[in-house]
């Protein structure tokens, strides 16, 4: 009796190790470039590299993934499209889907895009630094793949939306800020409509992949997303 207390004690306390190991592991994401299916006059260059950069920054940030490096994703990408195209002896190419271990990797492309300005003129501009009364707002929408390596298929998908203003006089600096083609936007509606994108994805993922699809962060999740439907829904007017 007591060697078969002794190994069912043995076997509790494996399965709680494995357990808290199996938690304390860290989903390995990598992160695509954004694409852009709008009309937004500041998409220009590398704005698509420079959000995929921004999100890699703020997912390691949380110290909650392990995020493939930028530059490492695209040379294994290269690799892949290398061997995909027959160029290379079959029994050596690397095999598609296996990107260095990640298990995840994160689609983003900008889905809808509004800016408007109102208001009186009366702006100056000395010196980088701008003073003005109009109000101008931005809206984006962001659409999220999570797709997963080993079998291709959406393992969750969500849109992300947006919305930022400034009125009456406001101060902003255009210097320094962003990087890339993103820099001169930092103060502005679109920037900060850009960050809020990019930290709501930060939050979701976390929840999604860390926490996990049961998790009680999940319910915040998909009530906003009823509620995003609905405000589409009612935004549609049929003859």
């Amino acid at each position: 009796m007591r060697i078969k207390v002794i190994l069912l004690f043995l076997f509790l306390f494996s399965v709680s190790v494995f357990s808290q190991a199996d938690a304390s592991v860290k989903p390995r994401i990598g992160v695509l470039r954004f694409t852009n299916h709008t009309s937004a006059g500041w998409w220009e260059g590398s704005v698509g590299t420079d959000l995929q950069d921004m999100l890699i920054a703020e997912l390691a940030s949380t110290n909650s993934f392990r995020v493939l490096e930028r530059k490492e994703l695209d040379a294994v990408i290269n690799e892949q499209d290398l061997g995909a195209s027959g160029m290379v002896n079959p029994r050596t190419r690397s095999r598609l889907g296996n990107i260095t271990g990640a298990k995840y990797l994160i689609a983003a492309t900008l889905s809808a895009f509004e800016q408007n300005t109102s208001g009186g003129g009366g702006g100056l501009s000395f010196g980088g630094i701008s003073l003005g009364g109009k109000q101008e707002k931005a809206y984006m929408a962001v659409d999220l793949k999570v797709i997963d390596v080993e079998t291709g298929e959406i393992y969750d998908a969500r849109t992300v939306e947006a919305t930022s203003k400034s009125s009456g006089i406001s101060v902003g600096v255009s210097r320094g800020g962003f990087s890339g083609g993103l820099s001169q936007h930092k103060n502005t509606p679109v920037g900060k409509a850009i960050r809020a994108c990019i930290m709501e994805i930060v939050g979701y993922l976390e929840c999604s992949l860390v926490e996990g699809p049961d998790s009680p962060c999940m319910d915040q999740y998909r009530e906003k997303e009823s509620s995003r439907r609905e405000k589409t829904r009612n935004a549609i007017q049929l003859d």
